[in-house]
């Protein structure tokens, strides 16, 4: 969803030719006990940016995003398209949370075929859920941007959700259902995962268990609702989702979505409970308003947002109350910071931003100690 640089990133939200360089084999080991980060220099924080006590850079190159961690906070998953890491696009990789890698390379821990997606830890720390388009083909997708001058995102009809283990070997397949089944999050009571499919004909949030049984359907309203997660106590889920009103709207997104694409330049945040009761909008800001993600309290939500750009960009991190209220602004880049994710504990913070890319394309992940 981005205009400019920004729009080319936001493409690894949903999910590109297979690399002949095999990356290392060596695996990331999580320690008998965390570490304690290692922090760079602040000057890598804005001075507006309060809830940053202190931040570090992890990767220098390629698109990383979606990084989340283990439910002990130990390790992270997170995916990316870094050509230097021998890859053609998207792969999900494996780190410790106190590493960093600046001209050495992470495990990666998906097949290293197709395109994936969406990786989150299992309550287990062992094993991981991901999105893959590699039963279908070992080729990395085409990505279409543009359709008729306007920036889409491609839904592959290929995705199907998978488990694995920290060694790459994939344990299990929690879908099979024809279409787009993708975006899977897992609750912090780790009893639930939520996940976005096309299998109703349009693209719908659901719920399974982890073993992939019990899966029930959350919404049914029609637009894009994706990127959800549970809240702190699994009872409540946060999502984006874009909402065509008018005759015109629907049937353009009815056309794109029929050849497998969708427009996300303006889409709103949206809060209900787990089952899908007491679904309501929880923004109404314009542009683009996504990854949103719960603060530990439960009684806020923290999302990348272009709303107040006029050309959109550049996209920042925004908190709200869940009622709406209480707007603040919590990054102050002119570039893109989106996919914040909090450890367990609510000590830290991951995300993605262009800060400190040498002006490059180069979209990398950063850890701030939080403070409220």
């Amino acid at each position: 969803m981005r205009l400019l640089l920004s729009l080319l990133l936001l493409s690894l939200l949903i999910s590109c030719k297979n690399s002949t360089e095999k990356p290392s084999e060596e695996k990331s080991e999580a320690k008998e006990e965390k570490s304690e980060m290692v922090w760079d220099n602040d000057s890598l924080i804005y001075p507006e940016e309060v809830h940053f006590k202190n931040i570090r850079q992890v990767t220098f190159g390629g698109d990383n995003a979606e990084a989340y961690w283990s439910f002990d906070d130990k390790q992270l998953v997170f995916q990316s398209n870094y050509k230097d890491w021998g890859v053609g696009c998207d792969q999900m990789f494996l780190m410790n949370a106190d590493e960093t890698f600046n001209g050495t390379q992470p495990p990666m821990i998906s097949t290293g075929k197709g395109r994936t997606t969406c990786s989150y830890f299992l309550p287990d720390n062992k094993h991981f859920v991901y999105a893959s388009t590699h039963l279908v083909n070992e080729q990395c997708p085409e990505v279409p941007l543009r359709e008729n001058g306007k920036y889409v995102w491609p839904v592959y009809d290929s995705f199907d959700i998978f488990v694995a283990d920290l060694d790459g070997n994939i344990t299990g397949q929690l879908t099979d259902e024809p279409g787009y089944d993708a975006e899977a999050t897992v609750s912090p009571k780790g009893d639930k995962i939520v996940f976005t499919s096309t299998r109703s004909g349009d693209l719908e949030l659901y719920t399974m268990n982890i073993d992939g049984s019990d899966v029930k359907q959350i919404t049914d309203e029609l637009g894009y609702d994706g990127g959800a997660f549970f809240s702190p106590d699994g009872t409540k889920l946060i999502f984006r989702s874009s909402r065509p009103k008018t005759e015109e709207e629907i049937t353009e997104y009815k056309d794109l979505l029929a050849r497998g694409l969708v427009q996300p330049t303006e889409m709103e945040l949206y809060i209900c409970n787990a089952d899908g009761s007491d679904l309501r909008q929880l923004t109404n800001l314009g542009n683009a308003n996504w990854s949103p993600f719960f603060h530990p309290s439960g009684e806020k939500i923290l999302f990348s947002s272009n709303f107040e750009a006029e050309r959109g960009f550049p996209f920042n991190l925004y908190m709200i109350d869940i009622d709406g209220k209480n707007l603040k602004r919590v990054t102050h880049g002119e570039t893109f910071d989106a996919f914040p994710v909090f450890s367990n504990d609510g000590r830290y913070l991951v995300f993605s931003s262009n800060r400190n890319n040498g002006g490059t394309r180069d979209t990398n992940l950063f850890i701030a100690e939080w403070q409220d």
